[in-house]
């Protein structure tokens, strides 16, 4: 009989499954309203190409994998993530955040490590699409992201302090000491030239929007400072030959005795990867486009999908690790993009600079980089946001400030371990607040013998952060008044864990060895199981001693009462 319902559940299941696949992969449907905005999707591509051209550059460069890393990373991983991945106006490529975390690793490894990491990565990020943990991202706590946001701010821009000077950085260091002595060790004067070109870049980027706002001022601070040191001669390492064409993909070389040591990082660099681009993608779900309309929902398992294969990709062409950008996906949809089309434009703009302008881009004063990422790092800092956190919370505040100053002094991926551990450590002392006993006076008209009952009203979560003060205060109040029943009320519990089942086992156990008699009284249907299966029930002096009903438990507990003066009243 059973036979027939497993037939024709196995098709339902199946259907679900391919349902489930098919969610991850390209659809049609992606494309469904193209023709109307597709003139929209084309302005917004070439002006978020433009604007991710410096940023692909510095970015590769501030990594130590090489601007030609940082561009091709751009196209590939580009077009590969506005295909394949969860949002439709999402844009991809190298970040900041990534830069922090892959510098030391390309400082102790070599540039080759970084296409290696992305392919590992990617690999990973693969995984967790299609293990469906894309929504987990929601439950990073938001001063944690605005902490690790500020702390990377910083980094950034102290990565850029040595570019600025034109000193070297011995491999390794923290990014903090590697400022500081790169400016003490700076070679005047050419250091004074290089600060002059991060004057001139950082000034055109902040004037510019106040000329227009739609024009591409880091493109045109860099134009500037590119043609400023020709025209002046001035001394000042340019970005070098770069390739005429995407080089051929190929496995980045290793050796097995590399997997080891580089599987750690791999991880950091795909939980940073992941964490970045659902977040970039959340906060795209919500922005406004020139037409007044948010962009719309996204599906964050394929975004995990999609940016994995990205990575991959861009492994394979001997680029980084990419994730999603908000600062370019905020100019896409800002500029008119409403679908996939944009980015993909976008990433076609690349593609021809690498073509058609390489040996123009190869005379970008390195300096000149710097000063664009000086500016970005600014801009990641929002003093209003840390106002508004720091007046919060004392818990927020505190997980703000430790994961903002972690960033700095330690590892991004460390600091978002011990924000997110703050934050939950301080979060799980609010919610052991919520769990509270209180003793009861006894309802009704008093009766002779009261004074030796007490009624115990457990209320909100019983669970390990607050199960042993509740013991505690049991326990004490009941051997401190000459108490001979406890009647322990759990109808207003609304959690109870193993940890709290097991504290009122040891309460149960306490109060009976010391000859007090222990009720229980409206115990949950959803925490019934879990109290016989731990032993509560079991520890009572008599299995009866379970009540529904505050009265009939009262009355129960005076019978006790009136049983033990009975031998006293008769002699």
């Amino acid at each position: 009989m059973n036979a027939p319902a497993v037939q024709r559940s196995g098709p339902g299941t199946l259907a679900r499954g391919l349902g489930a696949l098919r969610s991850l992969l390209p659809q049609a449907s992606d494309y469904t309203g193209v023709r109307r905005t597709w003139r929209g999707d084309l302005v917004a591509g070439l002006t978020v190409g433009i604007v991710a051209l410096p940023l692909a550059l510095a970015f590769g460069v501030s990594s130590g994998a090489g601007a030609e890393a940082g561009l091709v990373t751009a196209i590939v991983a580009g077009l590969l993530a506005a295909v394949f991945g969860g949002s439709h106006v999402q844009v991809s490529g190298p970040t900041g955040a990534m830069v922090v975390v892959l510098a030391p690793i390309v400082a102790a490894h070599g540039a080759g490590a970084a296409a290696l990491l992305s392919v590992l990565a990617g690999i990973v990020l693969v995984a967790l699409g299609a293990s469906r943990l894309g929504r987990a991202v929601a439950y990073i706590p938001w001063p944690v992201v605005e902490g690790f946001t500020l702390g990377i701010g910083v980094i950034i821009f102290l990565q850029q302090v040595p570019l600025a000077v034109s000193a070297p950085v011995a491999p390794g260091q923290n990014t903090a000491v590697a400022a500081v002595a790169a400016v003490a060790s700076a070679p005047w004067p050419r250091a004074a030239a290089s600060l002059g070109v991060v004057a001139l870049v950082v000034a055109t980027t902040l004037l510019v929007p106040r000329i227009h706002r739609s024009l591409p001022a880091s493109l045109l601070a860099i134009l500037a400072a590119s043609l400023g040191a020709g025209l002046l001669g001035l001394e000042v390492e340019r970005i070098g030959a770069l390739p005429a064409s995407l080089p051929a993909p190929a496995l980045p070389g290793f050796g097995i005795s590399d997997l080891p040591s580089l599987a750690g990082p791999a991880l950091a660099v795909a939980a940073l990867a992941a964490i970045e681009s659902l977040l970039s993608a959340r906060v795209a779900s919500g922005l406004a486009g020139p037409d007044g309309r948010t962009t719309g929902p996204y599906n964050p398992d394929r975004e995990l999908v999609g940016q994995g294969l990205a990575s991959v990709a861009a492994g394979l062409f001997g680029g980084m690790p990419a994730t999603g950008a908000i600062a370019r996906t905020a100019v896409n949809v800002r500029s008119g993009g409403r679908s996939r089309t944009a980015s993909i434009v976008h990433a076609l703009v690349l593609l021809g600079v690498v073509y058609l302008a390489a040996p123009l881009v190869a005379q970008i004063p390195l300096a000149a980089l710097a000063g664009v990422l000086m500016v970005t790092a600014g801009r990641m800092v929002s003093v209003g946001t840390a106002r508004r956190i720091l007046g919060s919370t004392r818990q927020d505040a505190v997980a703000f400030v430790l994961t903002a100053v972690i960033t700095v002094a330690f590892d991004l991926i460390v600091a978002i371990q011990i924000g997110l551990a703050a934050a939950a450590l301080l979060t799980l002392r609010q919610f052991a607040k919520l769990g509270s006993v209180r003793r009861e006076p006894i309802p009704g008209p008093a009766h002779d013998g009261d004074e030796h009952i007490a009624v115990f009203r457990l209320d909100g979560l019983m669970f390990f952060g607050a199960a042993e003060r509740v013991l505690e205060e049991v326990t004490r109040t009941s051997s401190a008044d000459g108490v001979e029943v406890a009647v322990l009320r759990l109808s207003q519990l609304r959690y109870l864990d193993a940890t709290g089942a097991q504290t009122l086992v040891e309460a149960v156990r306490r109060l009976e060895a010391r000859g007090v008699t222990v009720l229980l009284k409206g115990v949950q249907e959803q925490h019934l199981d879990l109290v016989r299966r731990v032993g509560v029930i079991a520890e009572l002096r008599h299995h009866r001693h379970l009540f529904d009903s505050l009265d009939d438990a009262v009355e129960h507990a005076r019978s006790h009462v009136r049983r033990a003066r009975l031998p006293s009243a008769t002699a």
